[in-house]
């Protein structure tokens, strides 16, 4: 299997969110939210779920960002104060509670492969997608909600 790599969403973008009031996070289409259960909302930022009483932002977020059809964005989650993680040749535990959505992808954002699969079993259609020597990423949805959960890079 190719070796592989995840990274957690830069902060940097989101940290001036937090200091928005609730009014103005509406305006511009976010809301925050205080996580009510362990597993309900996924950081993209830690690739952890946040912990019950932690403050989120639910917010839209470009994917994404490809000349082509398969340009995408939605919502996503981004724990207030969080720091990037990274994963190398190894899923983080939020993955594997969900069911997914695997879409693996070309250098010029075509799509190459896609496969839904429980994620305690992702580890077998990952495998398969980047099989395909020319998929650079593949992108991990919620395959419920169709949430962006986080980007597999090829290394």
């Amino acid at each position: 299997m190719s070796r592989y790599r995840i990274t957690g969403l830069s902060p940097e973008p989101f940290a001036t969110l937090g200091a928005l009031d609730d009014a103005s996070l509406r305006a511009h289409g976010m809301r925050r939210i205080v996580a009510d259960s362990p597993n309900g909302y996924p950081c993209r930022i830690s690739l952890a779920d946040a912990a019950p009483g932690d403050s989120v932002l639910l917010l839209t977020f470009e994917h994404h960002a490809c000349d082509g059809p398969y340009r995408s964005s939605g919502p996503i989650y981004v724990r207030e104060g969080a720091t990037a993680a990274s994963y190398d040749d190894a899923l983080p535990a939020f993955l594997r509670t969900r069911t997914l959505s695997l879409r693996a992808y070309d250098a010029d954002g075509w799509m190459r492969g896609a496969r839904v699969v429980a994620g305690a079993d992702a580890d077998a259609a990952l495998a398969e997608l980047l099989d395909d020597a020319d998929a650079t990423e593949v992108h991990a949805h919620n395959a419920r909600t169709g949430c962006f959960m986080c980007r597999i890079d090829r290394v």
